[in-house]
């Protein structure tokens, strides 16, 4: 869809607002009733269906009836929408030509207040020409469902991330300036793509540089995964540019190598079919040591080690995961985990212990409870009475043979351990005799079955009539 920025000249906050409503019904749904449209734009004169009207003439909003009536944000209203929120920040003042289409963006020229001419880059995931986005990104994570805005505010999101973080290390990237949406803006490159360029002073120097930022990248922790002839800016001077960054992938992603096996061919076969260059790559000796090889050498992944930083976990690229860093963590902590080995026999028989008392305990109390339950009901009282009357007994008993010497606290302490045991014991023995006076009276009332049948009105069942004839005999 062509962006035709001069009806924006003609749109009103009210226009806005509405765009605005669409945008935050979208949240929830896919597409937004007219009524939730009017309840979230609330307009001070009402005039909603109005203003929808107009939207649609301009193509800012898609009408779906099929389910329900209701409306849809298009690419081209929420184009408009990012575009007025970066106008509003005074990020740029004017809108230019149109300077490439890709398989997921669109780039355009926009000029600031000063006359600086930046680049604005739209993202367009669910085009045609890329659609494959469950299989060829991972944008999606753990979502099941989605929609193609959001996921271009996604890519939009990672891939300015990724740029700010490579630019603060010092790789040859566009200057990041500010995000919003699906719209990236950065500072414009002064080059052409390599992809356009017939000849070069210095093949050689080229072809080494774009080399070692392949390096260089997987030495932070990252993978291009397209890094190719259309993806590399070259000035008249010779200087490489990288652009095209939501692809990005750590090097613990479970497919890094092949990622990075693929950058390397594909600048080792353009250079070879565009500048007829010639390589003598290296191979790997059977006894896991490198072959001696020249400065055009082929690089080796597993011979890459990740020791510039750690982007791919600051910026949580794509592969790189908090399991990994975990099991890191465990393998350095392995020392420690050996350490507290020794105290596992101690463990075990402190665990087999309470084990014991556990089962002495229940085996106690499945005795009192066997007792009690061959006991007439009449005679649960005077057993209650008899063993208060014991414990009484005892109490006093052990208050008389105490010697002089011994605490006050301790006897108070004896006595409430004496006094929770009764406690217990009395309240097992009140649930026994309970069960015993309901057993005597005739046990558990019958619950109704399942299967009865009950005439519930209307046309009567076969069953339902045969047990009304046999009531009425």
């Amino acid at each position: 869809m062509k962006l035709d920025v001069d009806v924006l000249r003609y749109l009103s906050k009210d226009d806005f607002r509405v765009l605005t409503a669409v945008e935050m019904g979208m949240r929830n749904h896919e597409i937004v009733p007219a009524e939730l449209v009017d309840r979230i734009a609330s307009l001070k004169h009402g005039g909603t269906y109005k203003v929808l009207k107009n939207l649609l003439r301009h193509k800012l909003l898609h009408h779906d009836s099929s389910k329900y009536d209701g409306f849809r944000l298009t690419y081209l209203g929420y184009d408009f929408l990012a575009i007025k929120t970066m106008v509003n920040r005074g990020v740029f003042t004017a809108v230019g030509r149109q300077l490439g289409v890709g398989k997921e963006s669109d780039i355009f020229e926009v000029a600031r207040e000063d006359g600086t001419v930046l680049a604005m880059k739209l993202h367009r995931l669910g085009r045609t020409s890329f659609r494959a986005v469950k299989s060829k990104r991972d944008y999606l994570r753990h979502r099941s469902s989605y929609n193609w805005l959001y996921l271009s505010r996604l890519a939009a999101l990672k891939e300015f991330a990724f740029m700010k973080a490579l630019e603060e290390h010092g790789f040859p990237v566009p200057n990041a300036i500010d995000c919003n949406r699906h719209c990236v803006i950065m500072s414009l490159v002064q080059g052409y793509p390599l992809m356009q360029v017939k000849q070069l002073q210095n093949p050689e120097t080229v072809f080494e540089t774009i080399l070692g930022l392949i390096v260089r990248l997987a030495e932070h922790g990252l993978i291009h995964c397209d890094f190719n002839e259309f993806n590399i800016m070259i000035d008249d001077d010779e200087k490489v540019t990288v652009i095209d960054f939501p692809q990005m992938v750590s090097v613990s992603h479970r497919n890094a190598q092949m990622y990075f096996d693929r950058d390397v061919e594909c600048i080792f076969k353009f250079f070879r079919k565009r500048f007829n260059l010639t390589f003598q790559e290296t191979r790997d000796a059977d006894d896991g040591s490198d072959v001696d090889t020249d400065e055009n050498a082929r690089p080796s992944f597993s011979s890459i080690s990740k020791t510039a930083g750690f982007l791919d976990k600051e910026l949580a690229a794509s592969g790189f995961t908090t399991k990994a860093q975990d099991d890191i963590e465990k393998f350095i902590g392995g020392n420690e985990k050996d350490l507290g080995s020794d105290n596992e026999g101690s463990d075990d028989s402190n665990v087999c212990e309470l084990n014991e008392t556990n089962v002495n305990g229940v085996d106690s109390l499945h005795l009192v409870e066997q007792n009690v339950i061959h006991e007439e009901p009449s005679s649960s009282s005077s057993k209650m009475e008899s063993v208060s009357e014991e414990n009484h007994q005892n109490h006093e008993a052990g208050e008389e043979s105490e010697p002089d010497g011994q605490d006050l606290s301790d006897k108070e302490d004896d006595n409430e351990t004496a006094n929770e045991n009764d406690a217990e014991l009395m309240k097992r023995i009140g649930k026994q005799r309970r069960r015993a006076v309901a057993a005597a009276r005739g046990g558990r009332k019958s619950l109704a079955s399942r299967n009865s049948y009950k005439d519930k009105g209307g046309k009567s069942s076969h069953n339902s009539k045969i047990q009304k004839h046999l009531s009425s005999w």
